[in-house]
C-alpha cells in the first residue's frame, strides 16, 4: 500500500496544549510517524477557528501543500517549510484539492471557494456562494480585488474535489454535492445532512456520513457502508469534556481514495481506516492517539519516495 499523509486537529484545545500536526501512515507496517507539529510552526494563536491544527492536505509536483485555518503552507518532501500564503477571503479553511497548476480551497468563513495559482504563487480565482430563496447562486470574483464576499457561514463548506468533470464541493448546509463546470452550478448528488468529504468516486459518490458514524459509497450499481471505529470508553483520554460538539469519538472526517477499490477514512480519536469497496470490508486500522479530542482532518496519498 502507498503511504498516506494525515493531518489532525485538537478540537476545543486551549493555548499551551498540543494542536495537532501531520503524520505519515504506513499500513503495511501498521505504523505512523509524526512529520509536522503545529506547535513548532510559528503559527499565531489568534484567528484559527474552533478546531486548531492542520487541515486540508494535497501533493504538489515537488512539494507538500497543507492548509491551516486561514493560511496555506508549502513544505518540501522533507517537511522543511518553504513558504506560506494568505488571502483576505480565506477563513476557516476545511479542505483543499489540486488539479494541475491550481490548488482549490474551501473558505468556510466567507462562503466561497478560492483558487491558488501554484506557478504564479497568488490567489487568483474565487467563487462566492449566496442563497436566494431555495436557490444557490455562484459568482466568480477576483480575490486580489475588493469585490469579494462578506464574511458568512451559511453553507459551512467542508468538501472539495476537482476532476476533469468540474469542481465538486459541499457543506453541512448545502442540498448535496454541488458541481461547478462551464460557468454553471448544478446538484450532482444528494447527501445526508451533516456529511463531510463528499466526492465523486467510480460511478457514484463517496462521503463521510458523520452523524451516522459511517463511511458511505453510493452508486447505481452498489451501496457500501463502513462503520467508523469505536473504542471502549475507559480507553479514551480527555473524556471529561461534557460538550459533544467539542469532542466525541467516531466523528468521521477525512477521506481519500488509495486505489481503484480502496479508500482511507479518518475519525476521532485520531484513527485512519482502510475500506475495500469491492470486498465490502475494513482491511486495516491505524490509531495515532486515544485522546478523544484529536480528530483526523485531511488525508492524501504520499506521492514522493518513502522517507
Amino acid at each position: 500500500m502507498p503511504l498516506v499523509i494525515a493531518t489532525s486537529v485538537i478540537r476545543g484545545s486551549h493555548q499551551g496544549d498540543s494542536h495537532g500536526g501531520a503524520f505519515l501512515l504506513d499500513f503495511d507496517a501498521q505504523t505512523a510517524r509524526q512529520v509536522l507539529d503545529w506547535n513548532t510552526l510559528d503559527i499565531d494563536w489568534s484567528g484559527r477557528g474552533w478546531d486548531r491544527g492542520l487541515r486540508g492536505v494535497a501533493m504538489g509536483e515537488d512539494e507538500v501543500l497543507i492548509a491551516a485555518s486561514d493560511e496555506l503552507f508549502v513544505f518540501d518532501p522533507e517537511f522543511r517549510r518553504i513558504a506560506s500564503y494568505r488571502c483576505p477571503y480565506l477563513r476557516h479553511c476545511h479542505e483543499i484539492s489540486r488539479q494541475g497548476d491550481m490548488l482549490f480551497l474551501t473558505s468556510t468563513g466567507f462562503d466561497c471557494l478560492l483558487g491558488f495559482d501554484l506557478k504564479r504563487r497568488i490567489f487568483r480565482w474565487g467563487l462566492a456562494l449566496t442563497e436566494t430563496g431555495d436557490r444557490i447562486r455562484a459568482r466568480v470574483f477576483d480575490p486580489t480585488g475588493t469585490d469579494g464576499p462578506a464574511q458568512g457561514n451559511t453553507f459551512h463548506l467542508n468538501s472539495i474535489a476537482v476532476t476533469d468533470q468540474g469542481l465538486f464541493f459541499s457543506g453541512l448546509h448545502t442540498p448535496g454535492l454541488l458541481r461547478y463546470a462551464e460557468h454553471c452550478l448544478s446538484l450532482h448528488a444528494s447527501l445526508p445532512q451533516g456529511s463531510h468529504n463528499a466526492r465523486p468516486f467510480r460511478d457514484g459518490v463517496l462521503f463521510n456520513d458523520t452523524p451516522a458514524d459511517v463511511v458511505r459509497f453510493v452508486s447505481p450499481s452498489r451501496q457500501r457502508t463502513f462503520d467508523v471505529p469505536r473504542y471502549p470508553e475507559d480507553r479514551l483520554t480527555h473524556g471529561a469534556l461534557d460538550d459533544s460538539r467539542i469532542a466525541r469519538q467516531a466523528f468521521g472526517r477525512g477521506l481519500c481514495p488509495v486505489s481503484e477499490g480502496v479508500v482511507a477514512a479518518g475519525s476521532s480519536p485520531a484513527t485512519v481506516s482502510l475500506h475495500d469497496i469491492d470486498a465490502n470490508r475494513t482491511t486495516a486500522v491505524v490509531t495515532l492517539s486515544m485522546d478523544v479530542r484529536t480528530a483526523i482532518h485531511g488525508l492524501a496519498i504520499w506521492t514522493f519516495d518513502r522517507p
